[in-house]
């Protein structure tokens, strides 16, 4: 049973351990999230030695040796080697440091599976297979990506605006949860895929008016 959770990144420190294809989109994905990245491993893939000449990484242009992760410190380390030795004392010291480990050829010592994800905007829908099959969780993003064009992104700025009035509203949490399983319906869902989002955004209004709860000038 996996419990899942976003992690902010931005300034933290993360070490990868190998320079392989696998290594490369573990970095992207880091660098992404603002990560500070740090490449252990003697060469690097193409895309991995271009963006350590950009400086968007760094690069220690060796094989892995203990003591290198105390140097680093990262909270996350993953460990993509070749070489399974070197994937093992690194896993090693990064669990006696307490960094979190994503190891890609051994799940009995992850902890954490990184899922396939679509970004709109605030919106995050993620999909993960737990790593029992990379495949088919990168075609159900595919499909998430055709579902949930960029208007939801956009839509759920126009919510949480909307949001507002509805917290002014009386009869606490489970009302309001209440309120927002009645207007958000499966018809506004369609409005918002269609790029109908002023009439969606009306609807939702609507809703909230008909509840008693008069939106103010300018809420959205």
């Amino acid at each position: 049973m996996l419990y899942p959770l976003n992690l902010e990144l931005a300034g933290r420190r993360c070490a990868i351990i190998g320079g392989g294809q696998v290594a490369c989109r573990k970095a992207k994905g880091l660098l992404a999230a603002g990560a500070q990245v740090t490449v252990i491993a003697p060469e690097l893939t193409g895309s991995l030695q271009e963006l350590a000449r950009q400086g968007r990484i760094s690069w220690r242009p060796e094989g892995y040796q203990r003591g290198m992760l105390q140097a680093i410190k990262p909270l996350l380390v993953f460990a993509t080697a070749d070489d399974k030795a070197a994937n093992d004392a690194a896993i090693a010291e990064a669990k006696e440091l307490g960094a979190l480990v994503n190891a890609a050829a051994d799940p009995e010592q992850t902890d954490f599976h990184v899922p396939s994800r679509v970004e709109r905007g605030d919106l995050l829908l993620t999909v993960s297979t737990g790593g029992g099959s990379p495949a088919f969780s990168r075609l159900l993003r595919e499909r998430l990506e055709q579902e949930y064009p960029n208007g939801f992104g956009d839509f759920l700025v126009r919510l949480s605006r909307l949001r507002q009035t509805v917290k002014g509203m009386p009869g606490g949490s489970r009302e309001h949860e209440r309120l927002w399983r009645q207007v958000l319906t499966q018809h506004v869902i369609d409005l918002v895929r269609a790029g109908q989002l002023d009439q969606a955004e009306e609807e939702i209004k609507n809703g909230i008016i008909n509840a008693g709860a008069q939106p103010q000038d300018g809420t959205c």
